[in-house]
């Protein structure tokens, strides 16, 4: 690692002379914008905007846009007469519990280690001090000629620097939904801590890996003639919105259970009839497999009795069609019978 600042941590009479180091770094897999006919890299040049000419490096300088179309610009001497762009120190404003910082307020982190030999005790006295009173150290120190807030911490036995936001950084959360009065009954409250305990464990960041950058690199492989195919990320089904809240609940914990082995929950009493879509596919239990069985003998004992009722309208069709055709008969004869009476007149 190579070192981007060097300073001293002071507090009270004491001063120990520290090297700043970044203590993390980006993964994401960066492009190029390029021709996609011949692969060429894209060049951007720096134009103004008002009269067309290409400007160099040594004509930029920085603008505050003050509005309505005026710009204020700053030249490197206005930024020079700062007192802050030449500052070296970290300096300690008091030490706090580490549960009273919001993490919120947290944005990058550096690791600081002893600048020379005569560093390294009074860097040990302080990492001591620090882990045995559980607190850490609130600072403000001038990085990028700018002054920031920060804390100083103990991490796997060295100080880390953690650079803050500014109180009025932070955007206040003001959402009209908390103004709305939701009553949660108890057992719904009940039935969420039971989820949450049931899915409880220790962190452990080796678990998690980032499964879209490991896919583009994959892609990115293949490209190059690394790999001859593409494994596709498995994805989750779609989470369907639920009915009931309480059924819910029940089901994320029994299903949190026994991915974990343990025993499944006990049956409590349901009170609505609303259905709950699962997130994923489960086998259906044993009871509901048995259930067809009864159904089938129904069946069987109910086929007698039909094909009986069907003898039953058969035979009683076979009498309302003798019954029509004598009907037939006798209207047919009652017509002919005034044409022989015309006849013998």
């Amino acid at each position: 690692m190579r070192a981007i600042w060097k300073g001293a941590v002071s507090f009270g009479l004491v001063s120990i002379s520290v090297k700043l180091y970044s203590a993390t770094e980006e993964k994401d897999i960066r492009f190029h914008q390029v021709h996609r006919a011949d692969g060429g890299r894209i060049k951007y040049q720096r134009v103004c905007s008002l009269d067309g000419e290409q400007v160099s490096y040594d004509q930029i300088a920085k603008g505050y846009d003050v509005g309505g179309g005026e710009i204020v610009v700053l030249t490197d001497d206005d930024f020079k007469n700062l007192p802050l762009t030449s500052s070296r120190a970290i300096e300690v404003l008091e030490f706090v519990p580490n549960e009273q910082i919001d993490p919120i307020l947290y944005d990058k982190a550096y690791f600081l280690e002893p600048d020379g030999a005569a560093g390294v005790k009074p860097y040990l006295l302080l990492r001591e001090a620090l882990e045995n009173v559980d607190r850490v150290a609130v600072v403000k120190v001038a990085l990028r000629q700018r002054e920031t807030l920060a804390t100083v911490r103990v991490h796997e036995g060295v100080l880390v620097l953690n650079t803050m936001l500014w109180p009025d950084e932070v955007r206040e959360a003001a959402f009209d939904f908390l103004d709305d009065e939701v009553k949660l009954r108890p057992q719904e409250i009940k039935m969420a801590a039971s989820l949450v305990d049931s899915m409880s464990g220790d962190f452990r960041p080796e678990e998690f890996t980032d499964s879209y950058r490991e896919a583009l690199q994959q892609v990115i492989d293949v490209k190059i003639g690394k790999k001859d195919t593409v494994v596709q990320p498995t994805t989750e089904e779609p989470i369907a919105p639920t009915i009931d809240l309480m059924a819910a609940l029940r089901e994320s914990v029994e299903r949190a259970r026994a991915a974990r082995g343990g025993a499944p929950a006990p049956e409590e009493k349901r009170t609505g009839h609303a259905t709950v879509t699962p997130i994923k596919k489960t086998a259906k239990a044993e009871p509901e497999q048995a259930e067809p069985a009864p159904k089938k003998a129904a069946a069987r004992k109910a086929a007698p009795a039909k094909a009986a009722s069907a003898t039953t309208a058969s035979a009683k069709g076979g009498a309302a069609q003798s019954e029509a055709k004598k009907s037939t008969a006798k209207k047919a004869a009652a017509k002919k019978a005034p044409a022989k009476k015309a006849k013998a007149a």
